[in-house]
C-alpha cells in the first residue's frame, strides 16, 4: 500500500538512502533539507526518474513554526504523514573541557528536540488514522557513549529514551515507534572524522568495514512496513557488530 513519509534530513546520507528505499517501495516521499536543497532537489529527480513521486521541503526540524508550515506543506501536496522518519543529526565533537554550550545546544536542538516537534506534530493525524510508524534514527554512541561525543551520545541516548516512552503511550492504537542505531557508515558525517578514528572503528567492527547508508535504510524500510507492526519500543543495532 502506497503511503506518505516525510524523512528528515533527507537530502544526503542515510537520509537520502532511506527517502530513495521508501520511494521504491511505493510510498510518496517528502524529503525534508536545512541547507542542501540542490541535494534534496537531486534526490526528488531520482526518485521520480525511478517512477516515484517525492517533494523536497525546506526547514529547520528544531523550529515548531518551521516544522508547522513543512507539515502543511507535505499534507497538501502529497496527503497526510504515515511514516515519519527522524533522522536529521549534526555532529559538534570536542572534549568535555572545551565543548561550549552552543555546541552541546545546537547538538541536542537538531538531534533530539527536532525528533520530539516533528513526532508531536504527526501523531495526532496518525492516531486518528489509527495507523502510523515513527522510526527515529540514533546511534551505538548513543547506547554506549564515545568520547569526544557527549553532546551528540547524549542527544541520541535521548532519542532512544523518547521513543520507548511513545511507543508505549501510542502501542494499542495502531502505530509504532521503533530506533534505528547504525554504527559507523560511510556518510558526510563520518567522512570528517581522521583515518586513525575510522581504522580504529573498522577494527571493532566484527564485519571489517563501514557500514553503507543503503543497509541502514533497508532496516528502516522494513519498520516502516506493514509487515513490522507487531514490532515497537526497540532498537535495532546496524553497526556489523561493532557494540558487541
Amino acid at each position: 500500500m502506497s503511503r506518505v513519509a516525510l524523512v528528515t534530513g533527507g537530502s544526503r546520507g542515510i537520509g537520502r538512502a532511506t527517502a530513495i528505499a521508501l520511494a521504491d517501495d511505493g510510498h510518496k516521499v517528502a524529503v525534508n533539507y536545512a541547507r542542501g536543497a540542490d541535494a534534496a532537489a537531486a534526490v526528488v529527480a531520482e526518485i521520480g526518474d525511478a517512477g516515484g513521486e517525492a517533494i523536497a521541503v525546506g526547514a529547520d526540524v528544531s523550529d515548531p513554526d518551521a516544522v508547522d508550515t513543512m507539515m502543511e506543506t507535505v499534507s497538501t501536496e502529497l496527503g497526510p504523514i504515515e511514516i515519519l522518519v527522524n533522522n536529521a543529526g549534526i555532529t559538534r565533537d570536542g572534549l568535555l573541557m572545551r565543548m561550549s554550550l552552543d555546541d552541546f545546544d545546537a547538538v541536542l536542538a537538531t538531534n533530539l528536540r527536532s525528533t520530539f516537534i516533528c513526532t508531536k506534530a504527526v501523531l495526532r493525524g496518525m492516531l486518528r488514522s489509527k495507523w502510523g510508524r515513527i522510526v527515529n534514527v540514533s546511534s551505538v554512541s548513543g547506547i554506549a557513549g564515545n568520547p569526544g561525543q557527549a553532546n551528540y551520545a547524549a542527544s541520541k541516548a535521548g532519542v532512544i529514551g523518547f521513543s520507548k516512552s511513545v511507543a508505549k503511550e501510542i502501542g494499542s492504537r495502531g502505530l509504532t515507534v521503533n530506533v534505528v542505531a547504525p554504527g559507523f557508515v560511510a556518510t558526510d558525517m563520518t567522512g570528517e572524522l581522521s583515518d586513525d578514528v575510522l581504522s580504529a572503528a573498522v577494527s571493532q567492527t566484527l564485519v571489517g568495514r563501514v557500514g553503507r547508508a543503503e543497509e541502514v535504510a533497508a532496516m528502516i524500510k522494513f519498520l516502516a512496513s506493514e509487515e513490522a507492526a507487531y514490532i515497537t519500543g526497540q532498537v535495532f543495532r546496524v553497526d556489523g557488530g561493532l557494540s558487541l
